[in-house]
């Protein structure tokens, strides 16, 4: 799963800008409609579930660990359609539908940054998985929380978590490059050997 995160680093990065611009809005514009918002938190959920099933098919498509990108990317598209499909959806009942949300993509996550323990930057999924949970746990535990006060709440999470997936993929793309490097370098070890030819 390593040198597919690796390689698709670009996939998280947009995940992560998606998250901020939906933090943002949320945090800044926090009075707009339960309807605008509930189509807001839709597309965020569509984009990060999409990005989320590419790294997972790639992953499968290199016989790597995939299950927990690909849990995380229909768990994403299912809120999206379950709020698009219903948006007469109540408060409590949306706050309940993210929350749901948040506890699984957290526990997929940690389930990722456990597969990937000796890598460096894993703390960072840590921290992700940590702040999807806390979310969940309390949306859960105040679901009667006002409009504002939920997209309040939603948006610094979003926020958050966007930032930490940025520091996550250029953490990635930092040792795709060294990975890059080193392997040119052994060619060149390699072509320069006992058996090489040699010019003047």
């Amino acid at each position: 799963m390593l040198q597919v995160l690796m390689r698709n680093w670009w996939a998280i990065a947009i995940r992560g800008v998606a998250a901020v611009v939906f933090g943002l809005i949320a945090i800044l514009f926090p009075g707009i409609t339960i309807g605008a918002f509930i189509l807001l938190f839709a597309a965020y959920a569509f984009i990060d579930g999409v990005f989320a099933i590419i790294a997972g098919i790639r992953a499968a498509e290199h016989h790597e660990r995939w299950l927990p990108l690909a849990l995380e990317g229909l768990i994403d598209i299912a809120a999206a359609i379950v709020v698009v499909l219903w948006p007469e959806l109540t408060l409590v009942v949306l706050g309940y539908v993210v929350a749901a949300w948040a506890v699984i993509s957290g526990a997929a996550l940690l389930a990722a940054a456990m597969h990937l323990r000796r890598l460096r930057g894993d703390w960072l999924l840590v921290v992700n998985g940590i702040v999807s949970l806390l979310l969940g746990a309390v949306l859960f535990l105040a679901p009667f929380a006002g409009a504002v006060l939920l997209a309040w709440w939603i948006g610094a999470y979003a926020l958050i978590f966007g930032v930490l997936l940025l520091a996550v993929a250029f953490q990635f793309r930092r040792l795709h490059r060294l990975e890059a490097n080193s392997n040119a370098a052994t060619r060149r070890d390699l072509g320069s050997g006992p058996g090489s030819p040699t010019f003047l």
